[in-house]
């Protein structure tokens, strides 16, 4: 029998339950969770826990984020998953690989160009491996894009427009939590959109060049919310009576893996989860657009707004012999489909999108829906098959090319980063100036 693969997981917040649940239970034959490391022993506790009464299986060792040397060397895992806050996944994807492990990242790799420059040249000396968990390629429909523009149907893509909306339930989440200090997640462009920009990079089959942004915060913050004659007393809201009624409020204390996760961890944490999306500081942006030019010649045009009453996307790529049109509804009015909302993933949300289409309009030829296969999971049915091509020994073939090395987990970043400058300085920034990427290899289809 082959010996089980061994994974250690630092960063035990609520990203980290995807990856619990597939080891100890659906991959548990293949893969085995050998230790947990974080800031918050209560939270490591939590997950301990989780173990013996969901998966009947024993604890793990726990150590604090000091420790992480320790933890290799006692544990000797082959592979350490890394779910902590975007600005430190680089220092445990380096040091692991130092210490002779593989790496899987939670996206985005990184926060900023000189983070990147530094896993690279730790994939680089020790010959070890990245893996950036991009789970949206996974999705359905996201796929189904992909092989059309694959299959040539459209032609070699020469125009991009995407528009991202987040509702204010999911959106506002990013304004209670850390990511609403750039310091901490990169901004939205960064931490949330590094997910848009890896499907435009993998859809069109290449790089951006040159950016340029725009951005500012219109919504969220408190400068905003007293220019519209609303005013707050409370830092938090989670037991403030005058919360009660705030439909931007989330009480930590309703819900049991809010509590285990993050209130009662906030004592060994120093972490409050539910922050006012109205208080201070907010440092990142809530509305943001976005124009770059690929290193294909494609052109892009972007926005993120975070404050929407429905949450989706519309993506429409034009090429030479025709256009992909894409709609996708993942809620409307705070429903969740598919989200990474903390603890849906903590209990493995099983929800598909609301809405999608994809319409095709071959140049001359009559215009027609595009099937999309149905899939039951997280992330519009991504999730489970993300999770198989990780942990299966013996995974399907991805004739799509899902799996996303170190270079387009800096691809994706790239843009963003690239983007929080152009915004800082109102001019265009050239890409290769911050980290200089391989060349691309093209298929026949996208030339």
């Amino acid at each position: 029998m082959t010996a089980r693969k061994r994974y250690a997981l630092v960063g035990t917040g609520g990203r980290a339950g995807m990856y619990v649940r597939a080891i100890a239970d659906t991959y548990r034959d293949s893969a085995e969770l050998v230790a947990f490391c974080d800031l918050s022993q209560t939270r490591m506790n939590f997950y301990n826990a989780r173990l013996q009464s969901d998966f009947g299986q024993d604890p793990i060792p726990t150590y604090p984020a000091s420790d992480f040397d320790r933890m290799i060397v006692e544990t000797k895992p082959d592979t350490v998953i890394v779910t902590t806050i975007d600005a430190t996944h680089h220092q445990y994807i380096v040091r692991a690989m130092e210490l002779g492990c593989d790496a899987i990242s939670e996206k985005p790799m990184t926060t900023d160009e000189h983070k990147a420059s530094a896993i690279f040249d730790a994939i680089e000396r020790t010959g070890k491996h990245l893996r950036v968990t991009f789970n949206y390629r996974y999705a359905p429909a996201y796929t189904r894009l992909r092989e059309i523009i694959m299959q040539g149907t459209i032609g070699k893509p020469t125009l991009v427009d995407f528009a991202w909306v987040l509702d204010t339930h999911h959106g506002a989440d990013y304004f209670r939590r850390w990511h609403r200090e750039k310091h901490n997640s990169g901004g939205l462009l960064v931490h949330k959109a590094t997910h848009h920009f890896d499907l435009i990079n993998w859809w069109i089959d290449s790089y951006p060049k040159t950016v340029f942004a725009m951005g500012d915060l219109k919504f969220y913050g408190k400068e905003n919310a007293e220019a519209r004659g609303e005013h707050y007393s409370y830092a938090r809201y989670t037991g403030e009576p005058e919360a009660a009624n705030d439909p931007f409020a989330l009480f930590l204390d309703q819900d049991p893996n809010l509590r285990g996760l993050y209130l009662d961890a906030e004592a060994d944490s120093g972490y409050l989860r539910d922050r006012n999306v109205f208080g201070e500081p907010v440092t990142i942006e809530d509305t943001m657009a976005v124009t770059a030019r690929y290193r294909s010649g494609a052109l892009l045009s972007y926005s993120l707004v975070a404050y929407a009453p429905w949450e989706g996307f519309k993506v429409m790529v034009t090429g030479t012999k025709g256009r992909a049109e894409m709609d996708i509804i993942e809620s409307v009015e705070g429903v969740i489909i598919g989200s990474d909302d903390e603890a849906r993933n903590l209990e493995a949300s099983k929800g598909t999108f609301k809405y999608s289409q994809i319409r095709v309009y071959p140049m001359f030829a009559q215009p027609y829906e595009a099937e999309i296969p149905s899939s039951k999971g997280g992330h519009g049915g991504a999730d489970p098959v993300m999770l198989e091509q990780i942990f299966s020994p013996n995974p399907p073939d991805d004739p799509f090319k899902r799996a996303a090395s170190h270079i387009d987990g800096a691809a994706s970043i790239l843009m963003g980063i690239s983007a929080n400058k152009s915004m800082a300085t109102g001019l265009p920034v050239n890409v290769d100036d911050l980290l200089k990427l391989p060349e691309k290899e093209t298929s026949p289809t996208t030339r």
